[in-house]
């Protein structure tokens, strides 16, 4: 059994809309139009016990409402979708019990308190009994290296701090399905390589099934094998990640260094001062790097695949 499936998950909206003008404005008040918006259309989507996927899209693509009607916050206007074998849309406690949401534009830390007490709270909603959360906070504090954080006010920690804190906030009932919404937005490097790791570990540790939205590729390549795209609410890639960029992003940045400047370009490579520089489809690298080598000249080279962002880019143009 999967632990996510949904078949045909479809979510719109209606907007009201009015003309400019006094007039319009009281027309409104009897007869107003709307505008029907498709957030999210006919989504398939598939997930397996303990996979790690990353679900991608620009900005408005319909990744935030697909992952609330995957949690069971909004109801999809068609369509199915099973968490564990249940129906997320009628929030049963038995589902809702084994899922957590954590978004990264939202907090759930109460201000003045410190986190301990958030922790201390969400034991209590979701009835964990005393040892287990003990066992579970300690590992999440260690995990996180929140033990000089747990207790001072919310207000005072840094944004990493509390971004650090808001996952242990959402995991102490040791939840088997993990919807992350943006966990690393805002947060320097080396925080997002920690919370990157910490991601990893836990997932390793419980077997958690995890979709992961970021906007940092990082991230995406960092714990992610597979990843799903949407762009206007619709599906247009679920695969391997390596493929994507294979398919949208084939060229290989090629950089050589020579022991003294070259007399002009071979082939796609450009004259940059003492270097040969291009881009190269990654069949063509082989030939070209032999015939430069053996000019006897070269001291340095460099083959770098494409960023993920270029693929993606592509992707979305050419769904455009």
């Amino acid at each position: 059994m999967n632990a996510i499936s949904a078949r045909g998950l479809t979510k719109t909206y209606r907007s009201p809309r009015k003309a400019q003008g006094l007039l319009a404005s009281l027309r409104s008040l009897w007869h107003r139009e709307h505008t029907v918006i498709t957030a999210v259309s006919e989504l398939d989507l598939e997930l397996a016990p303990g996979e790690t996927v990353g679900f991608l899209g620009p900005n408005g693509a319909g990744k935030t409402t697909t992952l609330k009607m995957l949690a069971g916050l909004i109801e999809p206007t068609a369509g199915t979708v099973r968490v564990l074998g249940y129906d997320s849309t009628q929030r049963p406690p038995e589902l809702l019990r084994r899922l957590t949401l954590v978004m990264g534009n939202k907090q759930q830390l109460l201000w003045d308190l410190p986190p301990s007490e958030t922790f201390e709270l969400n034991r209590a909603l979701y009835d964990v009994d005393r040892a287990r959360f003990a066992r579970i906070r300690d590992e999440l504090v260690d995990l996180l290296a929140l033990g000089s954080v747990i207790d001072r006010p919310a207000r005072n920690l840094s944004l990493g701090e509390r971004m650090k804190c808001e996952l242990a906030a959402g995991l102490i009932h040791e939840p088997e399905v993990l919807f992350l919404d943006e966990p690393t937005i805002g947060l320097d490097v080396s925080m997002q390589v920690a919370v990157r790791q910490f991601i990893a570990d836990w997932s390793r540790r419980h077997g958690a099934t995890v979709l992961l939205t970021s906007h940092y590729m990082d991230d995406i390549a960092a714990l992610c094998s597979r990843v799903v795209v949407i762009d206007g609410g619709r599906l247009r890639y679920d695969g391997a990640l390596t493929a994507l960029a294979e398919r949208y992003a084939p060229e290989r940045a090629v950089r050589i260094r020579l022991a003294r400047p070259p007399v002009e370009p071979v082939g796609p490579l450009a004259v940059v001062g003492q270097e040969l520089v291009g881009q190269v489809p990654a069949a063509a690298v082989p030939e070209l790097l032999a015939r430069v080598m053996a000019t006897g000249e070269v001291l340095e080279v460099s083959v770098e695949p494409q960023p993920l962002e270029d693929a993606l880019r592509r992707l979305f143009g050419g769904a455009a």
